[in-house]
């Protein structure tokens, strides 16, 4: 991805948690230059995968299969002396996927917080779970009976390894959804059904609004 096509989201989730009327922290906002100059606290966020996120999956086209994220709280997974939850905010675009994936450790609510409506698949294909009942707000759904529709307001627990994608559905605007979560490892826990990249390779044609927080070393 190029870093002017990284900025141009992080501005549009800002727009978005403005439009909602969501508070961010501090170090939502920081420049490179604020985590040298706060690097205790740099190194705690960086290392619990806490911060901004953006990637296109090695599609190289980020509006098509892509995603920005905002990590607000996470533990360490295996670490018991951690916290054992996360907190994300995710931006999902009309038509735009985040492709196949399973977890092995995580379980998961998404919930829909505003704006458009958010479309949840699942496939028996690469799916590893024993349970392959979803819950829509604790109402049980078959999770291969096809697409899910989620509306503002309405949440999905995404059982263990099983493969799901989800998209904002088109005609209905951008998505603004949040992740509450067992401990989140976007390292070794993300089992694509394709081979994919969760991590994109920047190119850099201008200087970075945020840095994500896989690029902070302090």
């Amino acid at each position: 991805m190029r870093r002017s096509e990284i900025n141009a989201a992080l501005r549009a989730a800002r727009a978005l948690c403005d439009a909602y009327r969501f508070a961010l922290p501090d170090w939502a906002e920081w420049s490179l230059a604020d985590h040298q100059a706060n690097p205790a606290q740099s190194r705690f966020l960086a290392g619990r995968q806490i911060g901004w996120d953006c990637t296109d999956f090695g599609s190289g086209d980020f509006a098509r299969r892509g995603l920005t994220l905002l990590c607000l709280r996470n533990g360490v997974q295996g670490d018991a002396t951690e916290r054992p939850y996360a907190e994300k905010l995710l931006f999902v675009g009309e038509d735009q996927e985040t492709p196949f994936h399973a977890h092995k450790v995580k379980l998961e609510d998404i919930i829909v917080r505003g704006g458009g409506n958010l479309m949840v698949e699942f496939t028996r294909e690469g799916s590893f779970a024993a349970d392959t009942m979803a819950r829509v707000d604790g109402a049980e759904v078959a999770a291969f009976d096809g697409p899910i529709r989620l509306t503002a307001g309405a949440s999905i627990t995404i059982p263990r390894g099983l493969q799901h994608r989800f998209w904002g559905e088109r005609g209905y605007g951008p998505v603004f959804v949040a992740e509450v979560s067992q401990c989140n490892d976007d390292r070794g826990d993300n089992f694509f059904l394709e081979p994919l990249g969760r991590f994109s390779t920047v190119e850099e044609d201008e200087a970075p609004l945020y840095p994500l927080w896989n690029e902070v070393s302090v």
